[in-house]
């Protein structure tokens, strides 16, 4: 059923404990993820849905398992924290999947572990759809990520505002090792666990680094030019991630935990949902400047791997954080001109990128509907049906779109053009207020429209004629302005 090949259970005990996740009144299946699951190379065929509740839900150890909470520290929201741990998660184990890779299958809110610090370890059934919802969408739109294998009810109540349904998510990772996985052990002073830890990651995520002349340097070469690239790809698709924490960035490069995570509707750098983001911290167009020091904080607990001479050390890890910068620009210059319909290089080319975005920003305009309808734009369609998406048009969008059409001479014919650019720019996003349409029904036991959304995002970037109204940007009375943690 499950071929498992734990690697991290072997690590020495100080790296996590042992778990079991806490017993539930009455699991139900509310979602099976066939597709991941046949990716995985599991063997599920003939579970009945009440069958896979059980073993999905953690009802049921799977034989081969080695059920463990990971130990990890971090600073949340700038501040140190020594220890947190899962607390409310564990490691079933890892399997190999079809095409060779080592994944780990998390039980996320499947009861307390040695971590909780006396919490309940439980999840909401909201954040868990809203995990669900919005990692598959990801998977679809081709950006990395943790992913959703299934979603269980637990028929338990959780308190948290209120008393809310219980649910636990089923969530598959390339690792769940963390920057503040490296913070808990440098924090102690144990030099020997990190170079432990450094080691299995390496084996695990960059075997490649051990062909460089320090090859712990190069993991970490490796896993800022990783971040940086997904944080380009986070702006693109006009993502928010919410609590960018250093327990919350997965040295594997996947988009890990997504709590208060949302999207934007119309253009503002600043924005900010979550509700415990109170200084903006994490604002949009703040996360660049946040990974980059994060790989900082990362790169501290290496120093001592890095060379013997601290200087030397601090020197390396300088020239590891500048090189962020770099491939980050250089990432988020090409994602942003594949979204214009530019090729080659242009003088003006970010100018060009920045001063549209600019426009979206004074005329208030959807983020991802300006995209997708200057793709159109490109193809044919007329400057108005541009226009028409801001609140009152910038009087700078005519000289723009003047600008832009004279950098699009690269030899494609409009309609080659506007289906590169609509490859790029979807058509469907996980809206914000569509998330919560669909949580608010789910927790009177109706899951249909969660169902319905988790379908239609599966194919990004199509224009179906029956998913349309999810396409739509949310009414002032649909508009979401905050998002919570759900912890």
């Amino acid at each position: 059923m499950f071929s498992f090949d734990n690697s991290y259970a072997r690590l020495p005990q100080t790296f996590h404990r042992p778990a079991r996740p806490a017993a539930a009144r009455a699991p139900k299946l509310i979602r099976f993820n066939q597709a991941l699951a046949e990716e995985l190379g599991l063997d599920l065929e003939g579970a009945d849905e009440a069958r896979l509740a059980q073993l999905l839900g953690g009802q049921v150890i799977p034989v081969g398992a080695e059920p463990l909470a990971q130990a990890y520290a971090g600073h949340q929201f700038g501040h140190f924290n020594p220890q947190l741990g899962d607390g409310r998660a564990l490691l079933l184990g890892e399997v190999i999947d079809r095409r060779g890779q080592r994944r780990d299958i998390q039980l996320k809110g499947s009861g307390p572990t040695a971590f909780s610090r006396n919490g309940d370890g439980m999840a909401a059934l909201g954040p868990v759809l809203r995990e669900y919802i919005v990692s598959e969408a990801f998977a679809a739109l081709g950006v990395p990520a943790t992913r959703a294998l299934a979603a269980v009810a637990t028929g338990e109540q959780v308190m948290r505002e209120t008393i809310m349904p219980g649910a636990v998510l089923t969530r598959v990772a390339a690792s769940h090792v963390r920057v503040g996985t490296f913070q808990f052990f440098a924090a102690q002073g144990d030099e020997q666990a990190v170079q432990t830890l450094a080691e299995h990651v390496i084996d695990r995520h960059y075997p490649e680094a051990r062909k460089a002349e320090n090859p712990y340097l190069a993991m970490l070469t490796m896993v800022a030019e990783q971040q940086a690239r997904l944080i380009a790809r986070w702006l693109s698709i006009g993502f928010i991630h919410g609590v960018m924490n250093t327990d919350n960035m997965a040295i594997s490069g996947e988009t890990i935990d997504f709590g208060p995570c949302a999207f934007l509707d119309e253009y503002d750098p600043r924005k900010v949902f979550s509700s415990i983001d109170q200084r903006g911290r994490y604002a949009y167009a703040n996360q660049p400047g946040i990974g980059q020091w994060n790989i900082a904080r990362f790169a501290e607990c290496l120093l001592p791997l890095l060379d013997a001479d601290e200087d030397v050390a601090i020197e390396a890890a300088n020239g590891v954080l500048k090189a962020f910068g770099d491939v980050f620009q250089e990432a988020w210059l090409d994602l942003f001109k594949a979204k214009l319909g530019v090729t080659g290089e242009g003088a003006d080319d970010r100018g060009l990128v920045t001063d549209f975005l600019e426009l979206l920003h004074q005329g208030e305009a959807d983020f991802t509907l300006a995209f997708r309808t200057l793709s159109k734009v490109a193809g044919g369609a007329g400057d108005e049906t541009l226009a028409d998406l801001f609140t009152a048009s910038p009087p700078g969008l005519s000289g723009w779109l003047t600008r832009w059409r004279a950098r699009l001479d690269d030899g494609r014919s409009d309609a080659e053009r506007q289906a590169a650019m609509e490859a790029i720019n979807p058509a469907l996003i996980a809206r914000n207020h569509r998330i919560e349409e669909a949580i608010a029904a789910a927790i009177y036991g109706d899951y249909s429209f969660f169902h319905q959304l988790v379908d239609a995002l599966a194919t990004p970037y199509a224009e179906d004629p029956d998913t349309a109204d999810l396409r739509l940007p949310p009414t002032p009375d649909e508009r979401v302005t905050r998002t919570f943690c759900g912890t």
